[in-house]
């Protein structure tokens, strides 16, 4: 098994030493690493972690369902697991834990009567039951959202070397020739590789494309297989039919997501649910259009004007079949557009406290709106080295914003008002700033 690094450690070595700390959460899609996270945590910070997966063991089920006492649940668990749990020093993981809700409900007593035990739980499609207030704890747990592997976490694992001279880059740095060209190789193996852990254990291992490939084609009969199994009150085949349409959505000129792309005639009361339920589960990342450019953003939300990308860069080259000789020869290929805009929101996710929006109206657009502090930063995307964006260019004339920043291939520099930055720098956007 290939070790990957994880930025999240960082996250749950923060939530172990907490005072506020309350039991744990991993929400993401599946496979994207979550059971990983939670075993490599369990094994170098604590003495000791006990795994419990419900999906695997259903009789797991019985102690929850008969049981509320924490107490009372860990002895069981202790006689289960065949060592004892200790507060602090066993890391309890229960896996899968949307097959069992009362499992989940009893987050809440291990908040109340049993805090000293470190309890952190996952399971897919659980940002769909957390929708539903009524089936968790509210209040009781931390969250945490594990997303595929983000640019940096690729590099590191793919070229240490390069992922060395990456994090050294310091604000208005000069970047020699030598090493942009050679992550822009990195970045635009990204793009066909994307961030799924299977994916970029796979291209360490063997290089080669069509492994990738067939990992992705597998990941995506997953997904949709998740879909059709769902039987909640979402209409299954309407969660497939907006999943399959985003290509085709995200191909239009102006991305923005239209209920008649995914059925002839399609109203938003068709596919509302349908959209929710994906992007709570994860799959999909939802931009809203902002009808102005003002602190704080989220005020100006236009609720019904907004465009969905997938959560993975790879799976959506995957999905929009776009021949890998494309993005390698520097080819101008229709989608290309898209796939360096999915990428950009892949890798500012959870960079900045408020997620970012887009700007458009009937004469302009702008690809993506940065809130950071009380500061609007627009943001352009550009796949290829063509920089003529003239909604960008009035934005900056008219505003004169302190930042405003352009993801292109060419290098990293700052031109009057807008700081180019070469897209593999995306992840390093707010310490650039």
């Amino acid at each position: 098994m290939i070790c990957l690094k994880r930025n999240a450690i960082q996250d749950l070595i923060n939530w172990k030493s907490s005072e506020e700390r309350k039991p744990l959460v991993l929400k993401g899609a599946r496979q994207v690493g979550k059971t990983w996270l939670m075993k490599e945590f369990g094994q170098n910070y604590y003495k000791s972690y006990v795994y419990f997966n419900f999906d695997e063991e259903d009789e797991l089920k019985s102690i929850f369902e008969a049981n509320k006492n924490p107490q009372r649940i860990i002895e069981l668990l202790s006689m289960i697991a065949g060592e004892k749990i200790l507060p602090g020093e066993t890391l309890l993981i229960f896996d899968e834990i949307q097959e069992c809700p009362e499992a989940l409900n009893s987050l809440k007593y291990f908040k109340e009567k049993a805090n000293g035990y470190h309890v952190i739980a996952a399971g897919s499609l659980l940002g769909t039951l957390l929708a539903k207030p009524k089936s968790y704890p509210v209040g009781m747990v931390n969250l945490l959202d594990i997303y595929p592997l983000t640019f940096d976490e690729f590099l590191e694992a793919v070229e240490p070397a390069l992922y060395a001279y990456y994090e050294s880059i310091q604000k208005e740095q000069q970047i020699e020739e030598i090493f942009h060209n050679r992550l822009l190789e990195a970045y635009n193996n990204y793009l066909i590789i994307g961030g799924m852990p299977e994916c970029v254990a796979s291209w360490v291992k063997y290089k080669d494309p069509a492994k990738v490939s067939q990992i992705q084609r597998e990941l995506i009969e997953v997904y949709e297989n998740d879909f059709s199994k769902h039987n909640g009150k979402v209409n299954s085949g309407r969660i497939l039919m907006v999943f399959r349409s985003i290509t085709s959505q995200l191909a239009k000129p102006n991305e923005k997501f239209m209920y008649g792309a995914v059925r002839e005639g399609g109203r938003a009361r068709d596919f509302e649910e349908a959209i929710e339920w994906l992007v709570s589960a994860g799959m999909l990342n939802r931009v809203c259009n902002v009808s102005k450019m003002e602190h704080p953003l989220s005020a100006f939300d236009k609720l019904g004007q907004f465009k969905l990308f997938v959560f993975d860069t790879g799976l959506l080259k995957h999905m929009a079949g776009i021949d890998n000789s494309a993005i390698l020869l520097k080819a101008d290929y229709q989608f290309k557009g898209p796939l360096t805009e999915n990428f950009v929101l892949q890798q500012l996710r959870g960079q900045f406290d408020v997620e970012p929006r887009y700007y458009s109206d009937k004469n302009s657009e702008i690809d993506f709106v940065i809130q950071y502090g009380t500061e609007i930063i627009p943001v352009e995307a550009k796949g290829g080295e063509n920089k003529s964006a003239p909604s960008f260019k009035k934005y900056i004339a008219d505003h004169q914003p302190e930042h405003a920043l352009r993801f292109s291939k060419r290098g990293y520099r700052k031109d009057g008002y807008i700081t180019n930055l070469p897209p593999y720098l995306a992840r390093k956007t707010k310490e650039l700033l």
